[in-house]
C-alpha cells in the first residue's frame, strides 16, 4: 500500500469502530449485550443482510448447494465445501441465511489448571445470538479442531430461541442427541464429548473468518444441505439465485425428458448446454 491507501484504510477502520461503539451502546440499552466478549473484540454489530424472499428462493430448490456450487464456479469464486469436511448433525438439514461469525483460538494453559484456577471461561456464543437477527447463521471458526467442542445443546437452544437458521462450525459440537431432538440444523467437522471450556477463547466476533480454508464475511449468504456448504458473497446473492433457479429449471426439464424416454435427438441439444 502507498501512503494514501494506508490513510484511507485507517480512516475506514476508525469509521467502523465508531459505528460499532454506537451500535454497542444502543444494543446494551436494549438489553441485547450479554457481555462475555469485550466490545473491542466485536468488529461490527450491524451490516446489510440478504432479503427474506431471496433466502426463500434458495430454499425452494432441490439439490440446492450442488446448483449454487456450479454458479459460484462460473463467477470464479472458491466458496464450496463438501460434506467430506462439514457434515450435518441431522441428515436432511437445510440452512440458508446471513453469516454472523466467531473466531476462536486455543488457550495455552491446560484445562485442568484453568478449572483449578477458576479462570474466566472465554468461549461464548451467547453474545453473537443476542446481537444477531432472526434467520442468521452462526459460523464459528476454531481452525477445524477435531477434539473439543465449539458449542453444545445449551448454545443451540439459545440459537433456536433467538430464531437463528442454524450453525456451521469449523470444529466440533457436542450434545448430539439434544441437538437432534430440538431439530436445530448444525453442520460441523466432527462431534465430541469434550468441552471447550478452559480450552478455547473467542478473539473476534463478526470479523472475517475461514471455514475449511474458505473466506466468510459477516453478511455472506450461507447455503447448506446434505451435499455440502456454499458461501455466497452478499453482493452476489440475488444474481446467484437467479442463475441457480434457471439451472434448476433446465435440469428438471432434462430429467422429465429422460423419465419419459425422449429420443436422443431431443436430449442431445440440451446436454450440458449451460457449459457451452
Amino acid at each position: 500500500m502507498d501512503v494514501s491507501q494506508v490513510e484511507l484504510y485507517n480512516e475506514e477502520v476508525l469509521k467502523q469502530r465508531a459505528q460499532r461503539d454506537k451500535d454497542y451502546a444502543e444494543y446494551d440499552a436494549a438489553g441485547r449485550i450479554w457481555g462475555l466478549v469485550p466490545r473491542e473484540r466485536i468488529t461490527k454489530i450491524t451490516f446489510p443482510r440478504v432479503k427474506k424472499e431471496i433466502i426463500d428462493g434458495y430454499l425452494s430448490m432441490d439439490d440446492m448447494s450442488t446448483t449454487v456450487s456450479d454458479v459460484l464456479d462460473s463467477y470464479g469464486i472458491d466458496g464450496a465445501i463438501p460434506t467430506s469436511y462439514l457434515k450435518p448433525v441431522i441428515p436432511g438439514s437445510k440452512i440458508v441465511g446471513p453469516a454472523v461469525t466467531i473466531r476462536n483460538i486455543p488457550v495455552r494453559k491446560t484445562p485442568t489448571q484453568g478449572a483449578i484456577d477458576h479462570d474466566f471461561i472465554a468461549m461464548s456464543t451467547r453474545d453473537i445470538y443476542y446481537i444477531g437477527e432472526p434467520g442468521d447463521v452462526l459460523v464459528s471458526d476454531f481452525g477445524g479442531n477435531l477434539e473439543v467442542s465449539n458449542m453444545g445443546g445449551q448454545s443451540c437452544t439459545v440459537g433456536k430461541s433467538c430464531g437463528f437458521a442454524g450453525n456451521i462450525v469449523n470444529g466440533c459440537c457436542r450434545d448430539v442427541s439434544s441437538i437432534r431432538e430440538m431439530g436445530y440444523p448444525v453442520f460441523c467437522t466432527g462431534t465430541t464429548q469434550i468441552t471447550g471450556k478452559f480450552r478455547m477463547e473467542c478473539v473476534e466476533m463478526n470479523g472475517p473468518i475461514t471455514l475449511c480454508g474458505k473466506l466468510v464475511e459477516p453478511g455472506d449468504l450461507m447455503v447448506a444441505d446434505d451435499s455440502g456448504v456454499c458461501i455466497v458473497p452478499y453482493e452476489l446473492a440475488e444474481d446467484v439465485l437467479e442463475k441457480s433457479l434457471a439451472i434448476a429449471a433446465s435440469e428438471e426439464r432434462m430429467r422429465q425428458l429422460i423419465v419419459n424416454k425422449a429420443p436422443i435427438s431431443e436430449l442431445r441439444p440440451l446436454f450440458r448446454s449451460r457449459y457451452k
